[in-house]
């Protein structure tokens, strides 16, 4: 019998040659449910094959990175396996491929980077340092609900200022790792970047006065550690070229914590403190005046955003909300896209139950997915059922609008729902659910807004999505749960 790792190891053995081979993988990465591919020659994958492997929910392409869907779990596993498939054998002069050396899959990457549009560039680049730092903060989120329940029912009170040690000192130095991930990213070097973004947090920066106001320690939150640390980068590397070699190893690393440091106390903390309580203030009252359309927004609009990558320009307005607020109130909304999505699915379902063809393997792949779906992990749904499809993945979105309208009215009416932590979502977000009324009001309206995304989804999928005309005449190809 097979074990996990054994599965694990054939899927990325697989994967590996529709990728083009070990010397084609620039970088290994992953998320929550996509192992993430760096290429030094994107022509030479086979996408549809690699579409069409078992285990592969999907991909997605941008520039010279392929994000290949697995689903949450197993990419942590066939990443692990994939990075030993491939270190021992990436070498930066090994030639491409027979008849294509490696100078022009380099050629092809570097022409494909300087076509990246700027957005997509920083997109990719916020998702490198914040991404790393997501299980993290779900696990301390976890952690943290726990803990305020124990508080609040006044259970285990030996236990709870440990766990509130446990789940807090994350959040309390977040800037550091943020610096870190930054310098690592932007070519400098990350114990520097992570040097200079501790100082937003440092308790000594109380008594330094900026602009005639002084400090407070944490003071611009996670922004201030990505300015601080891009700024200790390029300190370094102007640094690098003008300090001679021999005293290189003394005065650059000096130069940088000193320069970018104080540029970090005199000028970032100042500066992006104002920038996260803008942010705080606009979230708030974006909610508490236009709640109810800008639920309906955020929530129709999210499948798209992430079917493009554009939600990854939301993880630093979550981390600096939860850090600010002790929550952000968008996630909860934007979670309402996946409820939209599971009553999608399950009109779809509905539609082709007497369907004897192609609707047998396609409801086989909605009740392995659907489970998934409910906890909030949607690129099963999304890429093996209503985007191949078309018209369902439309009225999904309007499932999601349905649901984040829900919340949002709530929200007019003075009750926040709010997440301790990004990740999760679906019935996963319910332990990390937080607001202004008590977890048992916050539940119910969270709950309300998933019940609401559901029926929202299901109805506009059934009576509009033309399930039994999209799949009779979807090309094969098109939908990876055809075997």
């Amino acid at each position: 019998m097979s074990t996990p790792k054994d599965s694990a190891h054939d899927l990325a053995a697989a994967i590996l040659p529709l990728v083009g081979g070990p010397a084609n993988v620039t970088s290994v990465a992953h998320c929550m449910t996509r192992l993430r591919l760096t290429l030094t020659d994107p022509t030479r994958t086979d996408e549809d094959s690699l579409r069409a492997l078992p285990g592969v929910l999907g991909v997605v392409t941008a520039d010279d990175t392929w994000q290949v869907v697995l689903g949450p779990g197993v990419v942590t596993r066939v990443t692990a396996e994939f990075q030993r498939l491939t270190e021992p054998e990436r070498r930066p002069t090994e030639p491409a491929a027979a008849g294509r050396p490696a100078v022009r899959g380099a050629g092809l990457r570097e022409e494909r980077r300087r076509d990246a549009t700027p957005l997509r560039t920083a997109l990719r680049r916020l998702a490198a340092v914040f991404v790393p730092l997501i299980p993290a903060l779900i696990g301390c989120g976890i952690l943290a609900g726990l803990n305020g329940l124990l508080v609040n029912a006044g259970l285990l009170p030996g236990l709870t200022p440990a766990l509130t040690a446990v789940a807090s000192a994350f959040m309390a130095l977040i800037p550091v790792f943020v610096g870190l991930n930054t310098a690592k990213e932007f070519g400098g070097t990350p114990a520097l970047g992570g040097a200079v973004a501790a100082v937003v947090v440092f308790p000594g920066v109380a008594k330094v006065t900026a602009f005639g106001v002084h400090l407070s320690p944490g003071q611009g939150g996670v922004l201030g550690a990505l300015a601080a640390a891009l700024l200790a980068t390029r300190v370094e590397k102007w640094c690098r070229g003008r300090v001679p070699d021999a005293l290189d190893v003394l005065l650059t690393p000096a130069l940088t914590v000193l320069v970018a440091g104080l540029g970090t106390l005199y000028g970032i903390m100042y500066a992006a403190g104002a920038v996260s309580t803008a942010i705080g203030t606009a979230a708030n009252w974006l909610l508490a005046t236009t709640g109810a359309v800008a639920g309906l927004v955020l929530g129709g609009l999210f499948l798209p955003l992430v079917m493009l990558g554009l939600h990854q320009a939301l993880i630093p307005i979550h981390t600096t909300l939860i850090d600010q607020q002790g929550y952000t109130v968008l996630l909860p909304v934007l979670a309402m896209a996946g409820a939209g999505q599971v009553g999608a699915a399950v009109a779809v379902y509905v539609r082709l139950r007497h369907d004897t063809s192609l609707g047998a393997s396609l409801r086989t792949t909605i009740r392995s997915a659907l489970p998934a779906g409910l906890l909030g992990v949607g690129e099963p749904l999304v890429y093996g059922v209503s985007l191949p499809l078309g018209r369902p993945f439309l009225t999904a979105c309007a499932g999601g609008a349905a649901g984040g309208a829900f919340i949002g009215f709530f929200a007019m009416l003075g009750d926040r729902v709010g997440a301790s932590a990004i990740g999760p979502s679906g019935w996963a977000l319910f332990p990390l659910l937080a607001g202004n009324r008590g977890l048992g009001v916050t539940a119910a309206i969270y709950a309300g807004g998933l019940l609401t995304g559901y029926t929202v989804g299901f109805a506009a999928t059934y009576a509009f999505g033309g399930v039994r005309r999209a799949a009779a005449t979807a090309a094969p190809a098109a939908l990876p749960w055809v075997p």
